[in-house]
């Protein structure tokens, strides 16, 4: 479809985020034009299109926190878009287990999280695990998460650009939006040419604090990239039937490698969060700007600085997991039999865009949006986004 000479609203970035806001805006504002551009060829290559196809209960997020409050409704929704349109979904659930006895306290602690986010959960006897998950170890007690499950992140990105299409929404691929600031006003251009919008909502995912930095908003802010490795193995007979998952380390954020399914069955491991300087540095070949390796230092650097993380301990754990045989050694700790498995194939790395607090040096937990005159910024949309996508965008269209 040609694109509009002028748009109402302008979305940059064609993400499960960008898509779903799209359309909430489209099914309030039904004779509104709603226009999405991207970048790239096609639309959701990066985070969208390489997560690990994880729809979350919601049980790992402070009940205060916007990530709670999307998470569970996202859990629904994204079901039921799946089941309503014949896309590949399946719902496993999840066990989250202990390494040691040591862990016990802090996995009752995410269950009484569980419970106050009124997520569907289960705390129960290690004796009753072999009942739910027979491939997992546990010591002490182990949660059951009946609501996790599994769907195919492409084949949703399709559907959502299809019904944006549907709708009246313009597509724009093969365009790179620029912001400038001019009188209170904000501008959006792309190959130096204005295309005229009332307002503009930057849903850009690794690059959206650099877009807003350029129109002086979120400046205390600047992306850490970490990178995701996982590691695929055709099933076996001792393969797990659902996801196995370890407790969350107390103080580094990431949900620790686990072991999912593809949804051939195969058995999928990862991932791993290793920091990066580049955004879309996804092999050790990929060119990186010089802004991007400049943001990245900046973060370590606050990082370092902080109280709440520790750096070196971080990389000391992630870097030796670019090598299978590391990742494969950190899930037997919970998982009986994997070392069984000896034909790992690589699948496409993603890219988690983590942002950081360069006054406090904290790697920031919720999603963060800032808006300043006719713009929108969501500078933090990290897992689970992806679940949260279609509750979350209504939200933010609802608030412009």
């Amino acid at each position: 479809m040609q694109e509009f000479n002028s748009t109402d609203y302008l979305v940059i970035g064609s993400g499960i985020i960008g898509l779903s806001i799209g359309i909430a805006l489209l099914e309030s504002k039904p004779k509104t034009k709603v226009s999405i551009y991207e970048k790239e060829s096609n639309l959701g290559m990066h985070a969208s299109s390489r997560n690990s196809g994880v729809i979350h209960a919601g049980f790992y997020y402070s009940p205060e926190s916007l990530k709670a409050r999307f998470c569970a409704d996202g859990n629904k929704e994204l079901k039921a878009l799946c089941k309503g349109n014949n896309l590949p979904l399946k719902e496993t659930g999840k066990v989250v287990v202990t390494s040691s006895i040591d862990e016990v306290g802090r996995l009752e602690s995410l269950y009484h999280r569980g419970l106050e986010n009124k997520i569907d959960l289960e705390l129960l006897d290690a004796n009753l695990l072999t009942k739910f998950e027979p491939a997992a170890r546990t010591h002490g007690k182990f949660l059951w998460s009946p609501t996790t499950a599994i769907a195919d992140p492409r084949s949703v990105i399709d559907c959502l650009a299809l019904k944006f299409r549907k709708l009246g929404g313009v597509i724009v691929t093969g365009n790179e939006i620029k912001l400038r600031e001019s009188n209170g006003v904000v501008k959006a251009f792309t190959q130096n040419k204005e295309i005229p919008a009332n307002c503009i909502v930057n849903a850009a995912g690794v690059h959206a604090d650099q877009i807003a930095r350029s129109v002086g908003v979120g400046t205390e802010f600047a992306c850490l990239p970490f990178k995701g490795i996982y590691r695929v193995s055709e099933k076996l007979n001792s393969s797990p039937k659902t996801l196995i998952y370890p407790v969350p380390h107390p103080v580094n954020p990431f949900l620790g490698v686990h072991i999912t399914l593809t949804l051939d069955g195969d058995i999928k491991i990862g991932p791993t969060a290793i920091p990066l300087f580049g955004r879309e540095q996804y092999s050790a070949t990929d060119y990186v700007q010089f802004r991007e390796i400049k943001d990245s230092l900046k973060s370590m650097l606050s990082l370092l600085k902080g109280k709440e993380y520790d750096l070196g301990e971080i990389l000391r754990d992630e870097i030796p997991k670019t090598l299978t045989k590391f990742i494969v050694k950190d899930i037997a700790r919970i998982v009986l039999g994997i070392e069984e498995a000896n034909h790992w194939k690589k699948l496409k790395p993603g890219i988690r865009a983590q942002l950081v607090n360069l006054e406090t040096g904290k790697l920031e937990q919720d999603f963060i949006v800032r808006k300043s005159h006719n713009s929108t910024h969501i500078l933090n949309a990290v897992s689970p986004g992806w679940t949260s996508a279609l509750p979350f965008g209504r939200w933010i269209a609802n608030s412009i």
